[in-house]
């Protein structure tokens, strides 16, 4: 059974059509990265994925459920997703294991809720997973955007989600809070018991080795999707943005440069 099983999805809000008649299917072996320019439908398609946007049209099946006919406070904590919507709404004065256990409960901030001791224990082991363990006891709003993003992968990690959505994570990082990321989720991905897992992304620097498929988008439609090294192209990465591209693949790495006539 698929995680995701997305057949003619479309979005639109009056005129405008977000994503048009998306075919895509996600199995719970596989990293995806979603590629495309500002304004694809990225952020759009990755809603929908997280049981947070109903499609106008098409059907969406999630974990082996079709938006419509579930309820969604049903499915969504069997999802793990960071955002920078989310990342706005988590109180700055609060401690980071807080920020990860709270998610225990699909809340953002501690109030008068109370956990076990295996709560914290997974919280603490999370943080370690992401790298950030000693800075447990700082708040959230003193740490740095790198940190911020690792603390934000443990708290979509804290529930064991069969699906982890990850939109746009790298973005606001320098050059090394970026790399240090791209291994975080290398790592994620090598490991046979993480989730299902969906990068959104508009940078072909920041796939971590180890994913294994994508869908490249533009104006709301699917320009290619498929086994990562093989739609991976700059054929396809140019339809896609719009510009001659020339791509490299190195070491398990991707980069990505405009092409320019000589003259």
């Amino acid at each position: 059974m698929p995680v995701l099983d997305f057949d003619e999805v479309s979005v639109r809000r009056g005129e405008a059509t977000l994503i048009d008649r998306i075919s895509w299917r996600v199995e719970e072996n596989e990293r995806w990265v979603v590629l495309g320019p500002n304004g694809a439908g990225k952020t759009t398609l990755l809603q929908v994925a997280a049981a947070q946007l109903h499609p106008s049209s098409g059907t969406a099946g999630i974990l082996d459920a079709v938006l419509g006919r579930v309820d969604v406070f049903d499915l969504r904590p069997r999802i793990g997703l960071t955002s920078a919507a989310l990342a706005e709404r988590i109180p700055r004065h609060e401690k980071v294991r807080d920020v990860v256990v709270s998610a225990a409960y699909g809340v953002v901030g501690r109030w008068r809720e109370s956990y076990e001791e295996l709560d914290h224990e997974r919280a603490d082991a999370l943080l370690i997973e992401v790298g950030v363990k000693h800075l447990a006891d700082r708040t959230f709003g003193t740490l740095s955007e790198g940190e911020r993003k690792r603390v934000q992968i443990a708290r979509a990690l804290m529930v064991d989600p069969e699906l982890l959505l990850l939109d746009e994570p790298a973005a606001g990082l320098d050059l090394g809070g970026r790399e240090d990321l791209v291994s975080t989720l290398s790592v994620l991905a090598a490991d046979p018991d993480s989730p299902a897992t969906v990068l959104v992304s508009h940078h072909v620097e920041e796939i971590p080795p180890g994913f294994t498929h994508a869908l490249l988008l533009r104006d709301g439609r699917a320009v290619v999707q498929g086994v990562l090294e093989e739609v991976l192209t700059a054929e396809a990465l140019s339809a896609t943005f719009g510009m001659p591209l020339l791509l490299r693949h190195e070491g398990g790495r991707w980069a990505a440069r405009r092409r320019y006539r000589r003259r």
